[in-house]
């Protein structure tokens, strides 16, 4: 068995778990980022990362698992949510980031590819939704209920649909792309939502 297969650098001797764990996340977004999901296997994320296969076994329950934590490990600080005091501003710098990762960073197709690799990978879906769906959806809700608390938003309405009616309306125009998505469709959705369509 060669020191890389024992999760051994050659010549340097073992690294701590957490950075063997990051250089396996650093390759598999690399990789993701370049060829997308189909190509991300065990055996090329552990022959580039120069990482033990079997780690990635012990860490992650499928490819698909390890290409989700690292496509989160790359996206998490460009997808922050602040609180300004400012609801608009907030959901606006929001949904901008979040296009543009969809689209201008190519982090669109990715996260296709995942979530449509989870309906057959349940070890993809449990992470997807412990680690990226709950999370961040729990950000938002939050934040729109702070608002409510400061008086800015109406106390009958629910955070929960709010979130289906901005975020779900970019994933349906990420997904059906028959349609732009773009940081004028994502004012255009918060300017109904917060001005209303009725005359």
């Amino acid at each position: 068995m060669s020191d890389t297969e024992n999760g051994l650098r050659r010549g340097r001797g073992r690294r701590p778990a957490e950075a063997v764990r990051a250089a396996a996340l650093t390759a598999a977004g690399e990789m993701l980022f370049a060829g997308g999901l189909a190509g991300l296997t065990f055996d090329k994320v552990a022959q580039r990362a120069g990482v033990s296969k079997m780690t990635l076994y012990k860490w992650w329950a499928s490819p698909g698992a390890l290409a989700f934590e690292a496509y989160f490990a790359a996206v998490e600080t460009r997808l922050a949510f602040d609180d300004t005091g400012d609801l608009e501003h907030d959901l606006r710098s929001q949904l901008h980031a979040f296009v543009r990762l969809l689209t201008a960073e190519h982090g669109g197709p990715v996260i296709a590819a995942l979530a449509g690799a989870a309906q057959s990978d349940p070890g993809l879906a449990v992470v997807l939704e412990e680690q990226y769906t709950h999370p961040r959806r729990t950000l938002a809700v939050e934040r729109i209920r702070a608002a409510q608390d400061a008086g800015q938003v109406a106390a009958d309405v629910d955070p929960q649909v709010v979130v289906d009616q901005l975020w779900g309306a970019c994933y349906h125009r990420l997904l059906l792309p028959a349609e732009p998505l773009t940081a004028d469709f994502a004012d255009a959705l918060l300017r109904n939502l917060l001005r209303g369509i009725s005359r």
